[in-house]
């Protein structure tokens, strides 16, 4: 039976097709920019980036920003309560709040940045190693993450830097070896979870060496997690510092740095209230913000997120 569709509809349905699917075509977007896309859509998390972006700013810029020096000392002016020449007043030896908080923002985001940085590197690098090798090697790896796991909480921390003695370094190195483990532990997850892909049997199969295919085949498809958990550790080893600066146990005086900002208020907090409010505050507005753009962060690379 011929067909009662004439051949000129026929022919002008085909463009027709073809219009509609090229442009669909051509706003295909990668999981990187769809990711983008929805972080950039949450205000929240813009909001605490542009926060995170001004404390860093301020602590980049911190000799710009203020005509002190952080460590003179201005006795006849102690404990001056905040004023148009001391915006945020000064401690108990005279020195400028204001320019300390500057200066202290400097040391304590270092400090955070460094022991995430180190972490994530020891970290991915042993999760990479058990995860891919197994046997033997993910045993050892694993029983040693297990051993700092069981200390609780910040006593770790407290405990190496007390062994070590105080100062930077010390901080840094107790800090990372604090948040090392959840690292190790996410990338051997997903290491586990991909080992057995396609794509890494065939890597396998012509040849390739295993440090290629850990560093070109694996790594790549273990970023969105290790983002995601660095933002959010930023906060927590920013917080870590902070608690060994307020128990003598991080930069020694006369060094600013937050934590320690507090501790030399603790002891006027009736009748300098300022001394331990502003310190605070920063330090909230800091572990907020980063909590935050963390949160926006996982929720924006979660692969089951629908763009609407």
């Amino acid at each position: 039976m011929p067909s009662s569709i004439p051949a000129s509809a026929t022919n002008k349905a085909a463009p027709g097709v073809g219009a509609t699917l090229a442009p669909r075509a051509a706003t295909t977007r990668s999981p990187w920019a769809m990711a983008l896309r929805r972080f950039a859509r949450n205000r929240v998390v813009i909001l605490a980036l542009v926060v995170l972006g001004l404390l860093a700013a301020s602590a980049v810029f911190a000799p710009l920003l203020t005509p002190f020096d952080p460590l003179q000392r201005d006795v006849p002016n102690r404990l001056a309560p905040p004023g148009p020449v001391h915006w945020l007043g000064t401690d108990a030896l005279g020195r400028d709040l204001y320019t300390r908080m500057l200066f202290g923002g400097r040391l304590s985001l270092f400090l955070g940045l460094a022991s995430v940085a180190l972490s994530l590197s020891l970290g991915v690098t042993l999760g990479l190693l058990a995860g891919y090798f197994g046997a033997l090697v993910d045993a050892t790896i694993m029983r040693l993450v297990d051993l700092i796991l069981a200390f609780p909480g910040i006593l770790f921390a407290i405990w190496l830097v007390a062994l070590l003695g105080p100062g930077v370094n010390q901080v840094i190195l107790a800090n990372a070896l604090f948040g090392m483990p959840a690292f190790a532990r996410v990338v051997r997850g997903s290491v586990l979870a991909i080992k057995s892909a396609d794509y890494v049997q065939a890597a396998r199969s012509i040849g390739a060496p295993g440090g290629r295919i850990i560093l070109v085949h694996m790594l790549p498809n273990v970023l969105a997690p290790i983002v995601v958990l660095a933002s959010l550790n930023t906060a927590q080893a920013i917080l870590v510092a902070a608690s060994l600066s307020f128990l003598g146990l991080g930069p020694q005086p006369p060094m600013p740095e937050w934590g320690a900002l507090l501790a030399d208020g603790m002891t006027y907090i009736r009748s300098a209230w300022w001394l331990t409010v502003f310190p605070g505050l920063a330090l909230t507005l800091t572990v907020l913000s980063s909590n935050l753009v963390g949160d926006g962060l996982r929720d924006a690379l979660d692969p089951q997120m629908v763009v609407k």
